[in-house]
Protein backbone atom coordinates (compact mmCIF):
# COMPACT_ATOMS: atom_id res chain seq x y z
CA UNK A 1 0.00 0.00 0.00
CA UNK A 2 1.49 3.33 -1.01
CA UNK A 3 1.36 6.42 1.22
CA UNK A 4 -1.67 7.98 -0.46
CA UNK A 5 -3.69 4.81 -0.03
CA UNK A 6 -2.56 4.66 3.60
CA UNK A 7 -3.73 8.26 4.13
CA UNK A 8 -7.06 7.44 2.48
CA UNK A 9 -7.51 4.50 4.84
CA UNK A 10 -6.58 6.51 7.94
CA UNK A 11 -9.09 9.23 7.01
CA UNK A 12 -11.83 6.72 6.19
CA UNK A 13 -11.37 4.67 9.37
CA UNK A 14 -11.00 7.76 11.60
CA UNK A 15 -14.20 9.32 10.27
CA UNK A 16 -16.03 6.05 10.73
CA UNK A 17 -14.88 5.69 14.36
CA UNK A 18 -15.66 9.34 15.05
CA UNK A 19 -19.29 8.75 14.18
CA UNK A 20 -19.65 6.54 17.27
CA UNK A 21 -18.03 9.01 19.69
CA UNK A 22 -20.64 10.20 22.23
CA UNK A 23 -18.80 11.79 25.13
CA UNK A 24 -15.92 14.18 25.74
CA UNK A 25 -13.51 11.52 27.09
CA UNK A 26 -13.92 9.25 24.08
CA UNK A 27 -13.54 12.21 21.74
CA UNK A 28 -10.28 13.20 23.44
CA UNK A 29 -8.94 9.66 23.08
CA UNK A 30 -9.83 9.78 19.39
CA UNK A 31 -7.97 13.07 18.95
CA UNK A 32 -4.83 11.71 20.56
CA UNK A 33 -4.98 8.50 18.51
CA UNK A 34 -5.52 10.25 15.17
CA UNK A 35 -4.38 13.90 15.38
CA UNK A 36 -1.91 13.74 18.24
CA UNK A 37 1.84 14.11 17.74
CA UNK A 38 2.14 10.33 17.95
CA UNK A 39 -1.19 9.64 16.28
CA UNK A 40 -1.75 7.61 13.12
CA UNK A 41 -1.91 10.65 10.83
CA UNK A 42 1.35 12.10 12.17
CA UNK A 43 3.11 8.76 11.74
CA UNK A 44 1.84 8.49 8.18
CA UNK A 45 2.92 12.03 7.32
CA UNK A 46 6.50 11.17 8.28
CA UNK A 47 6.54 9.02 5.15
CA UNK A 48 6.34 12.08 2.91
CA UNK A 49 9.98 12.89 3.63
CA UNK A 50 11.26 9.53 2.29
CA UNK A 51 9.40 9.70 -1.00
CA UNK A 52 11.02 10.59 -4.28
CA UNK A 53 11.10 14.35 -4.86
CA UNK A 54 8.61 14.03 -7.71
CA UNK A 55 6.07 12.20 -5.47
CA UNK A 56 6.32 14.46 -2.44
CA UNK A 57 3.99 17.33 -3.61
CA UNK A 58 1.10 15.00 -4.36
CA UNK A 59 1.56 13.04 -1.12
CA UNK A 60 1.98 16.23 0.94
CA UNK A 61 -1.18 17.73 -0.58
CA UNK A 62 -3.13 14.56 0.29
CA UNK A 63 -1.76 14.50 3.82
CA UNK A 64 -2.78 18.14 4.43
CA UNK A 65 -6.24 17.49 2.98
CA UNK A 66 -6.69 14.49 5.29
CA UNK A 67 -5.54 16.51 8.30
CA UNK A 68 -7.91 19.40 7.50
CA UNK A 69 -10.81 16.99 6.97
CA UNK A 70 -10.18 15.18 10.25
CA UNK A 71 -9.69 18.40 12.23
CA UNK A 72 -12.93 19.85 10.83
CA UNK A 73 -14.78 16.65 11.77
CA UNK A 74 -13.21 16.70 15.22
CA UNK A 75 -14.20 20.31 15.99
CA UNK A 76 -17.72 19.74 14.65
CA UNK A 77 -18.09 16.72 16.93
CA UNK A 78 -16.57 18.62 19.87
CA UNK A 79 -19.11 21.40 19.42
CA UNK A 80 -21.92 18.84 19.42
CA UNK A 81 -20.57 17.15 22.55
CA UNK A 82 -20.32 20.49 24.39
CA UNK A 83 -23.82 21.48 23.34
CA UNK A 84 -25.17 18.12 24.51
CA UNK A 85 -23.39 18.42 27.87
CA UNK A 86 -24.71 21.94 28.34
CA UNK A 87 -28.26 20.87 27.50
CA UNK A 88 -27.98 17.98 29.93
CA UNK A 89 -26.71 20.28 32.70
CA UNK A 90 -29.49 22.79 32.09
CA UNK A 91 -32.09 20.05 32.18
CA UNK A 92 -30.68 18.76 35.46
CA UNK A 93 -30.82 22.25 36.95
CA UNK A 94 -34.21 23.13 35.51
CA UNK A 95 -36.65 24.71 37.95
CA UNK A 96 -40.33 24.10 37.53
CA UNK A 97 -41.72 27.59 38.06
CA UNK A 98 -45.26 26.23 38.11
CA UNK A 99 -44.66 24.44 41.41
CA UNK A 100 -45.97 26.27 44.49
CA UNK A 101 -43.25 28.02 46.49
CA UNK A 102 -42.26 26.83 49.93
CA UNK A 103 -44.10 28.71 52.61
CA UNK A 104 -41.79 31.08 54.45
CA UNK A 105 -42.48 31.82 58.09
CA UNK A 106 -43.61 35.40 58.46
CA UNK A 107 -42.98 37.63 61.42
CA UNK A 108 -45.48 39.72 63.30
CA UNK A 109 -45.62 42.93 65.25
CA UNK A 110 -44.43 42.88 68.83
CA UNK A 111 -47.40 42.93 71.26
CA UNK A 112 -46.24 46.28 72.69
CA UNK A 113 -46.07 47.70 69.16
CA UNK A 114 -49.59 46.48 68.46
CA UNK A 115 -50.91 48.13 71.61
CA UNK A 116 -49.02 51.33 70.80
CA UNK A 117 -50.64 51.52 67.36
CA UNK A 118 -54.08 50.98 68.84
CA UNK A 119 -53.47 53.75 71.37
CA UNK A 120 -52.26 56.10 68.64
CA UNK A 121 -55.31 55.34 66.51
CA UNK A 122 -57.68 55.90 69.43
CA UNK A 123 -56.16 59.29 70.23
CA UNK A 124 -55.93 60.25 66.54
CA UNK A 125 -59.71 59.95 66.33
CA UNK A 126 -59.88 62.55 69.12
CA UNK A 127 -57.61 64.98 67.29
CA UNK A 128 -54.30 64.13 69.01
CA UNK A 129 -50.97 63.94 67.20
CA UNK A 130 -48.30 61.37 68.07
CA UNK A 131 -44.93 63.02 68.74
CA UNK A 132 -41.50 61.52 69.41
CA UNK A 133 -38.32 62.91 70.93
CA UNK A 134 -34.74 61.92 71.84
CA UNK A 135 -34.23 59.01 74.21
CA UNK A 136 -30.91 60.50 75.37
CA UNK A 137 -32.01 63.74 77.02
CA UNK A 138 -30.76 66.70 79.05
CA UNK A 139 -31.93 66.81 82.64
CA UNK A 140 -33.05 70.38 81.94
CA UNK A 141 -35.91 68.92 79.88
CA UNK A 142 -36.28 65.67 81.80
CA UNK A 143 -36.45 67.28 85.26
CA UNK A 144 -35.89 71.02 85.69
CA UNK A 145 -38.58 72.40 83.37
CA UNK A 146 -40.99 69.82 84.80
CA UNK A 147 -40.79 71.48 88.20
CA UNK A 148 -38.16 69.03 89.47
CA UNK A 149 -35.10 71.19 90.31
CA UNK A 150 -31.72 69.57 91.16
CA UNK A 151 -32.45 69.41 94.89
CA UNK A 152 -35.99 68.04 94.51
CA UNK A 153 -36.58 64.67 96.28
CA UNK A 154 -38.56 63.41 93.26
CA UNK A 155 -35.26 62.90 91.43
CA UNK A 156 -34.42 60.20 93.93
CA UNK A 157 -37.58 58.27 93.08
CA UNK A 158 -36.43 57.95 89.47
CA UNK A 159 -33.00 56.35 89.68
CA UNK A 160 -31.58 57.47 86.35
CA UNK A 161 -28.94 56.28 83.90
CA UNK A 162 -26.61 59.24 83.41
CA UNK A 163 -24.22 59.47 80.45
CA UNK A 164 -20.62 59.70 81.58
CA UNK A 165 -19.10 63.01 80.49
CA UNK A 166 -22.45 64.20 79.13
CA UNK A 167 -22.66 67.75 80.43
CA UNK A 168 -23.59 70.97 78.67
CA UNK A 169 -25.94 73.93 78.71
CA UNK A 170 -28.84 71.56 79.39
CA UNK A 171 -27.15 70.20 82.49
CA UNK A 172 -26.32 66.53 82.65
CA UNK A 173 -27.20 64.03 79.95
CA UNK A 174 -29.19 60.90 80.78
CA UNK A 175 -31.48 58.29 79.34
CA UNK A 176 -34.92 59.80 79.72
CA UNK A 177 -36.90 58.48 82.66
CA UNK A 178 -40.23 59.45 81.08
CA UNK A 179 -41.55 60.84 77.80
CA UNK A 180 -42.47 64.12 79.51
CA UNK A 181 -39.45 65.87 77.87
CA UNK A 182 -41.31 65.42 74.58
CA UNK A 183 -44.18 67.44 76.06
CA UNK A 184 -41.74 70.15 77.17
CA UNK A 185 -40.09 70.36 73.75
CA UNK A 186 -43.51 70.52 72.07
CA UNK A 187 -44.71 73.34 74.34
CA UNK A 188 -41.49 75.27 73.71
CA UNK A 189 -41.88 74.90 69.95
CA UNK A 190 -45.64 75.44 69.57
CA UNK A 191 -48.28 77.75 70.96
CA UNK A 192 -51.59 76.43 72.34
CA UNK A 193 -53.89 74.75 71.53
CA UNK A 194 -51.78 71.61 71.87
CA UNK A 195 -53.06 68.04 71.75
CA UNK A 196 -50.37 65.38 71.59
CA UNK A 197 -49.44 61.95 72.84
CA UNK A 198 -45.80 60.97 73.32
CA UNK A 199 -45.14 57.20 73.11
CA UNK A 200 -41.62 55.83 73.42
CA UNK A 201 -39.04 53.90 75.38
CA UNK A 202 -37.96 55.14 78.79
CA UNK A 203 -35.24 53.99 81.20
CA UNK A 204 -34.94 53.74 84.97
CA UNK A 205 -32.30 51.97 87.01
CA UNK A 206 -34.71 49.63 88.78
CA UNK A 207 -34.47 46.07 90.02
CA UNK A 208 -36.07 43.77 87.47
CA UNK A 209 -39.02 41.65 88.55
CA UNK A 210 -42.37 40.49 87.19
CA UNK A 211 -43.75 44.05 87.09
CA UNK A 212 -40.62 46.21 86.66
CA UNK A 213 -38.04 46.55 83.90
CA UNK A 214 -35.08 48.89 83.47
CA UNK A 215 -36.47 49.72 80.02
CA UNK A 216 -40.18 50.09 79.40
CA UNK A 217 -42.49 51.80 76.94
CA UNK A 218 -44.59 54.73 78.07
CA UNK A 219 -47.28 56.83 76.48
CA UNK A 220 -48.00 60.30 77.77
CA UNK A 221 -50.70 62.70 76.71
CA UNK A 222 -50.92 66.46 76.85
CA UNK A 223 -53.75 68.86 76.17
CA UNK A 224 -53.23 72.65 76.52
CA UNK A 225 -56.01 75.09 75.71
CA UNK A 226 -58.31 77.58 77.32
CA UNK A 227 -60.77 76.28 79.93
CA UNK A 228 -59.39 72.73 80.01
CA UNK A 229 -60.52 70.76 83.09
CA UNK A 230 -60.10 67.36 84.75
CA UNK A 231 -63.48 66.41 83.33
CA UNK A 232 -61.97 66.66 79.84
CA UNK A 233 -59.16 64.35 80.92
CA UNK A 234 -61.54 61.78 82.37
CA UNK A 235 -63.74 61.86 79.29
CA UNK A 236 -60.75 61.42 76.96
CA UNK A 237 -59.32 58.51 78.94
CA UNK A 238 -62.74 56.86 79.13
CA UNK A 239 -63.11 56.95 75.34
CA UNK A 240 -59.62 55.47 74.86
CA UNK A 241 -60.12 52.79 77.54
CA UNK A 242 -63.35 51.67 75.89
CA UNK A 243 -61.60 51.53 72.50
CA UNK A 244 -58.91 49.27 73.97
CA UNK A 245 -60.77 47.18 76.53
CA UNK A 246 -64.45 47.29 75.62
CA UNK A 247 -67.56 49.40 76.18
CA UNK A 248 -67.87 48.57 79.89
CA UNK A 249 -64.65 50.37 80.84
CA UNK A 250 -64.88 53.28 83.25
CA UNK A 251 -62.20 55.60 84.64
CA UNK A 252 -61.78 56.89 88.17
CA UNK A 253 -59.23 59.20 89.82
CA UNK A 254 -57.51 58.81 93.18
CA UNK A 255 -55.42 61.52 94.78
CA UNK A 256 -51.77 61.28 93.79
CA UNK A 257 -48.69 63.46 93.81
CA UNK A 258 -46.50 64.31 90.83
CA UNK A 259 -44.34 67.47 90.78
CA UNK A 260 -45.43 68.52 87.30
CA UNK A 261 -49.20 68.43 87.87
CA UNK A 262 -51.50 70.07 90.39
CA UNK A 263 -53.82 68.53 91.38
CA UNK A 264 -52.41 65.07 90.67
CA UNK A 265 -54.27 61.80 90.40
CA UNK A 266 -53.77 58.08 90.01
CA UNK A 267 -55.79 56.59 87.13
CA UNK A 268 -57.83 53.42 87.66
CA UNK A 269 -59.92 51.53 85.12
CA UNK A 270 -62.67 49.02 85.80
CA UNK A 271 -61.32 45.50 85.42
CA UNK A 272 -61.83 44.40 81.82
CA UNK A 273 -62.34 40.78 82.92
CA UNK A 274 -64.88 41.05 85.74
CA UNK A 275 -66.26 44.48 84.75
CA UNK A 276 -65.90 45.73 88.31
CA UNK A 277 -67.33 42.78 90.24
CA UNK A 278 -63.92 41.63 91.50
CA UNK A 279 -61.57 38.86 90.35
CA UNK A 280 -58.04 37.56 90.77
CA UNK A 281 -56.58 39.98 88.21
CA UNK A 282 -57.90 43.09 89.97
CA UNK A 283 -57.30 41.57 93.43
CA UNK A 284 -61.05 41.58 94.11
CA UNK A 285 -61.25 45.39 93.96
CA UNK A 286 -62.91 45.71 90.57
CA UNK A 287 -60.30 48.31 89.52
CA UNK A 288 -56.93 48.18 87.77
CA UNK A 289 -54.31 50.91 88.11
CA UNK A 290 -53.16 52.40 84.80
CA UNK A 291 -50.88 55.34 85.61
CA UNK A 292 -50.75 58.94 86.78
CA UNK A 293 -52.35 62.16 85.59
CA UNK A 294 -53.39 65.65 86.60
CA UNK A 295 -53.63 69.28 85.60
CA UNK A 296 -50.36 70.70 84.29
CA UNK A 297 -48.66 72.67 87.08
CA UNK A 298 -48.81 76.46 86.45
CA UNK A 299 -45.06 76.61 87.06
CA UNK A 300 -44.46 74.15 84.21
CA UNK A 301 -46.57 76.28 81.89
CA UNK A 302 -44.61 79.37 82.91
CA UNK A 303 -41.30 77.54 82.35
CA UNK A 304 -42.16 76.96 78.69
CA UNK A 305 -43.54 80.45 78.07
CA UNK A 306 -47.28 79.68 78.28
CA UNK A 307 -49.37 82.05 80.40
CA UNK A 308 -51.00 79.93 83.15
CA UNK A 309 -53.59 82.65 83.72
CA UNK A 310 -54.85 82.26 80.16
CA UNK A 311 -54.28 78.57 79.48
CA UNK A 312 -54.67 75.36 81.41
CA UNK A 313 -54.03 71.77 80.52
CA UNK A 314 -53.90 68.18 81.61
CA UNK A 315 -51.35 65.43 81.21
CA UNK A 316 -51.21 61.71 81.87
CA UNK A 317 -48.71 58.87 81.64
CA UNK A 318 -49.24 55.11 81.34
CA UNK A 319 -47.09 52.10 80.55
CA UNK A 320 -47.82 50.36 77.27
CA UNK A 321 -46.52 47.07 78.66
CA UNK A 322 -49.19 47.46 81.34
CA UNK A 323 -51.84 47.71 78.62
CA UNK A 324 -50.43 44.67 76.81
CA UNK A 325 -50.30 42.62 80.01
CA UNK A 326 -53.95 43.42 80.68
CA UNK A 327 -55.03 42.74 77.11
CA UNK A 328 -53.24 39.41 76.71
CA UNK A 329 -53.24 38.13 80.29
CA UNK A 330 -49.45 38.28 80.66
CA UNK A 331 -48.22 38.21 84.24
CA UNK A 332 -44.48 38.90 83.77
CA UNK A 333 -43.25 42.04 82.01
CA UNK A 334 -39.87 40.41 81.35
CA UNK A 335 -41.42 38.14 78.72
CA UNK A 336 -41.74 41.09 76.34
CA UNK A 337 -37.99 41.55 75.98
CA UNK A 338 -36.52 38.07 76.39
CA UNK A 339 -36.79 37.49 72.61
CA UNK A 340 -38.32 34.06 73.11
CA UNK A 341 -39.75 33.16 69.71
CA UNK A 342 -42.25 30.77 71.29
CA UNK A 343 -43.74 33.67 73.25
CA UNK A 344 -43.73 36.13 70.34
CA UNK A 345 -45.30 33.65 67.90
CA UNK A 346 -48.48 33.68 69.94
CA UNK A 347 -49.19 37.18 68.62
CA UNK A 348 -48.56 36.36 64.93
Amino acid sequence: MDLIERLDAIERDALASLGGTLDADALERWRLAVLGRRGSLAEAMKGVAVLAPSDRPRAGERANAAKQSLEAAYFSCLSSVKASARAHALEAERIDVTLPARARPTGSLHPVTMIRREVEQAFARLGFTSVEGPEVEWDHYNFTLLNIPPDHPARDTQDSFYVQGGTGEGGEMLLRTQTSPVQIRTMLAHKPPIRIIAPGRTYRNEATDASHEAMFTQVEGLCIDKNVTLADLRGTLTVVARALFGPHSEIRFRCGYFPFVEPGAEIDMTCHLCHGSGCRVCKRTGWIELGGAGMVHPRVLANVGIDPDEYSGWAFGCGLERFAMLRYGIEDIRLFYENDVRFLQQFA
